[in-house]
C-alpha cells in the first residue's frame, strides 16, 4: 500500500465479490462482521485507500440490500478516517443516494452508452461520479472486452466534461492467456497515452477540475468550464466543418484540440465577445 501512494496510486479496495471458488462469499453473518473488521482497522491508516463494498453486488445473491447496509455501517464503524466507500453494480443499480456512499461506482449500461449518462447520474444523486467500467481496450470475444482505443479515449473525454472519471483496462489476448486485467503486466494498447492527455488538461483547467456548462455555442455538445472564463468543449462524434462560438462578453483564445494525436493548435490572435466562425477539425 506504501509503495502503491508512493507512485501516486489510489487503492479501491474490493471487499466482496461473486466470482469465488473458496466460499469466502458466504461465511455467514458473524464471520463476515470480523473480517471487515479486521481489514479495515488493518489499513484505514494508509491514506490511499478506498473501500468498494463489493464488485457486481447483484451477483452475490446471498446477499440482499439489508445485509450490504449492514455491511456497510461495519465499515464506517471501524475506519475513523473515513474513507471513499461504494458500491459497485452489475445490471442492478445500487441505490447511490444512501447516506453511507461517498460516490457512484457504475458499470456500463449497454454495449455501447455509459459516459454519456454521468451528468444525469450527478443530478440524480448530487455526489461524484466514477465509470469503473465502461469496457476495456482489447480484442477479446465478449462485448465489453473489445473496444478500439479510439472509441474508449471518446469514452473517457465523454465522462470527463459531464463531470465524471472513467476508468480504464486493457484485455488484449495473450499467448499465455494471462489478460492485464486480471493480472498486470505491461500495457501495449492505445489508449494509455491519450488518457495521460486528457488528465493534463484536466489539471490545467480552472481549480483542476472539468465542471459540466453549457457551450456557448449552437450544438448539443457536452462542455465543461467556468461561465464566462473557459470553455472546454467536446464534440466526440461529431466532425462539424464549423463551429459557431457565442460567449459572454470578454477576450477569448481559441485553441482546437486534437484527442487522438495529442496536439493542441491555437488559433492566431484573440476574440471578442460575440460571433466566433472558425474551422473545426476533428477534436
Amino acid at each position: 500500500m506504501v509503495r502503491l501512494g508512493e507512485l501516486g496510486i489510489e487503492v479501491d479496495l474490493i471487499l466482496f465479490h461473486p466470482y469465488d471458488r473458496w466460499g469466502f462469499v458466504d461465511l455467514g453473518r458473524a464471520a463476515d462482521e470480523r473480517y471487515l473488521t479486521y481489514l479495515v482497522r488493518r489499513l484505514w491508516a494508509y491514506p490511499n485507500v478506498w473501500w468498494s463494498m463489493a464488485n457486481e453486488f447483484d451477483l452475490i445473491w446471498q446477499k440482499g440490500i439489508d445485509e450490504w447496509e449492514r455491511l456497510a455501517s461495519v465499515v464506517r464503524t471501524n475506519d475513523p478516517a473515513g474513507h471513499l466507500l461504494s458500491i459497485h453494480n452489475m445490471g442492478m443499480v445500487y441505490d447511490h443516494s444512501r447516506e453511507w456512499v461517498t460516490h457512484v461506482s457504475m458499470q456500463r449500461m449497454d454495449r455501447y452508452r455509459t459516459a454519456e449518462y454521468v451528468d444525469q447520474w450527478r443530478q440524480q444523486w448530487g455526489k461524484p461520479v466514477i465509470v469503473d467500467e465502461c469496457g476495456y481496450e482489447g480484442n477479446i470475444e465478449p462485448s465489453w472486452g473489445n473496444v478500439p482505443a479510439t472509441e474508449l479515449v471518446r469514452r473517457f473525454w465523454e465522462g470527463a466534461v459531464r463531470g465524471g472519471y472513467v476508468g480504464h483496462g486493457e484485455t488484449y489476448y495473450r499467448a499465455d492467456e494471462q489478460l492485464w486485467w486480471a493480472k498486470g503486466g505491461e500495457l501495449t494498447g492505445q489508449s494509455p497515452a491519450r488518457i495521460d492527455f486528457l488528465r493534463r488538461i484536466t489539471a490545467e483547467a480552472p481549480g483542476g477540475i472539468l465542471e459540466p456548462i453549457g457551450a456557448p455555442a449552437d450544438t448539443d455538445a457536452p462542455a465543461a468550464g467556468v461561465a464566462g472564463q473557459y470553455y472546454l468543449i467536446y464534440f466526440g462524434l461529431s466532425q462539424p466543418l464549423f463551429c459557431t462560438l457565442t460567449p459572454p462578453p470578454g477576450r477569448y483564445r481559441v485553441e482546437i484540440i486534437d484527442t487522438w494525436h495529442m496536439t493542441i493548435d491555437e488559433l492566431p490572435g484573440t476574440f471578442e465577445c460575440g460571433r466566433v466562425d472558425r474551422p473545426c477539425r476533428d477534436a
